[in-house]
């Protein structure tokens, strides 16, 4: 008996079933309310080039790299060339960046990812600042032009394995001998800090207790970094688990303007405000995404966009985008004026990471299934929101600064 299969061969394959390639990273004009219609033209300029730098370097690569846990130095180069490093610090050499620039490319490089922001805001925010605040004109001089250009990785290194919140109780140790100092101890969620660059240690003299700045080779001896493994969020850069036995660091090599955790607490003050902008660009990120999901994806015959419930989903999201930009750049405004509160800078810290996870949330929800997928952005996005939603202070330290403004009582100490 022969089968004869020439009509199931000839048959149309069902197209339906094939899913289309979704275009979900095209930037979109997202400042409905006009928020940033009145920067001036130099801050603009930097946005757009790190926006170009998103768009054309990042975006194409940066899913396979957050995927396999893997450290693209070659960004990190590129971003030297393009100066996007610096997060406003003056370097010599370098022209002047404003403090609004330096947010602006801080939204726009999490808006691409939030491991290259971060590179950023360990190697200019922390790091650098670090050199810049409380350096010596010969150490600026030997280390800031090298660090803004990409060619020399820095590292800040406070947190301790048992001391995050409650940073100021570190318990490295610093004694001081012949020619310089000696430091034990151990740091954790180091960023850059087993990149064999430099890493600005912050330790508590035995002699006094005070809380002092140090910058350390990382190829010193006694120094050792493990890159930490595991982690499900931030996967693009490397942070490290430090530990120091006994390691030498030359006179030369202390900062000497750093003398006290009030100088530690100022470098992470002009950084808080920097991880507000950074929510705002994550946000924006995943409303991006979702409006052309919504646009392309095609439901019950008909485009997801043409859904009431859908529409009502973008529109909130564009409500809480909208919210945080408007203070976010607000609190900009009055940083560059110098009337920059610690409680203010807390509050647009708290209000645009816990509303950044909402947008996120949401818009991976609204993806379905593809929501979970790297390739189509948001999860990536849904994933380093929760990184930045606890580094520079947590949710709760932030609430109990601004409770202590509001109430005049301080619940922490």
């Amino acid at each position: 008996m022969t089968i004869d299969n020439t009509a199931s061969a000839t048959q149309t394959f069902p197209v339906g079933t094939m899913e289309p390639e979704y275009t979900l990273n095209e930037a979109l004009d997202t400042d409905e309310a006009g928020t940033f219609a009145e920067i001036s033209d130099e801050d603009r300029a930097h946005w757009m080039r790190a926006r170009a730098f998103v768009q054309e370097d990042v975006l194409p690569v940066i899913g396979e790299y957050w995927d396999n846990s893997e450290y693209n130095l070659d960004l990190v180069a590129r971003m030297g060339e393009l100066d996007l490093l610096r997060d406003g610090v003056e370097v010599p050499g370098y022209p002047p960046m404003s403090k609004m620039a330096a947010g602006l490319i801080s939204m726009e490089l999490s808006r691409g990812d939030g491991s290259i922001s971060t590179v950023a805001g360990v190697q200019g925010g922390l790091a650098m600042r670090s050199i810049a605040m409380c350096g010596s004109d010969e150490q600026k001089q030997r280390w800031l032009p090298d660090m803004a250009a990409g060619k020399l990785l820095g590292s800040f290194a406070l947190t301790e394995p048992a001391h995050g919140s409650d940073s100021i109780g570190l318990e490295t140790s610093a004694v001081p001998v012949e020619g310089g100092y000696v430091l034990n101890g151990e740091k954790k969620w180091i960023g850059n800090g087993s990149m064999g660059g430099i890493t600005v240690v912050w330790a508590r003299s035995s002699q006094d207790g005070k809380v002092l700045g140090f910058v350390v080779p990382q190829d010193s001896d006694g120094y050792t970094a493990t890159t930490i493994t595991g982690k499900l969020s931030l996967r693009a850069i490397h942070q490290a688990h430090i530990r120091m036995e006994n390691v030498f660091v030359p006179t030369e090599n202390v900062l000497p303007k750093a003398q006290s955790f009030k100088d530690t607490s100022a470098v992470l003050f002009a950084t808080r405000i920097g991880v507000a902008w950074a929510a705002v660009g994550h946000a924006q990120a995943c409303y991006e995404s979702a409006v052309q999901y919504a646009a392309q994806r095609k439901q019950f015959g008909r485009q997801l966009a043409a859904s009431q419930i859908v529409q009502e989903r973008l529109a909130r999201m564009l409500s809480e985008l909208t919210q945080i930009q408007t203070l976010v750049m607000a609190m900009a405004r009055k940083e560059e004026a110098g009337s920059l509160t610690g409680s203010q800078a807390s509050l647009a810290k708290f209000t645009a990471t816990r509303t950044a996870r909402q947008i996120a949330a949401n818009a991976r929800d609204l993806l379905g299934g593809n929501g979970i997928l790297l390739e189509n952005r948001v999860a990536r996005h849904f994933a380093d929101v929760e990184a930045i939603h606890t580094y520079e202070g947590t949710e709760t330290v932030q609430a109990l600064i601004i409770g202590k403004s509001i109430t005049g009582i301080s619940a922490y100490n």
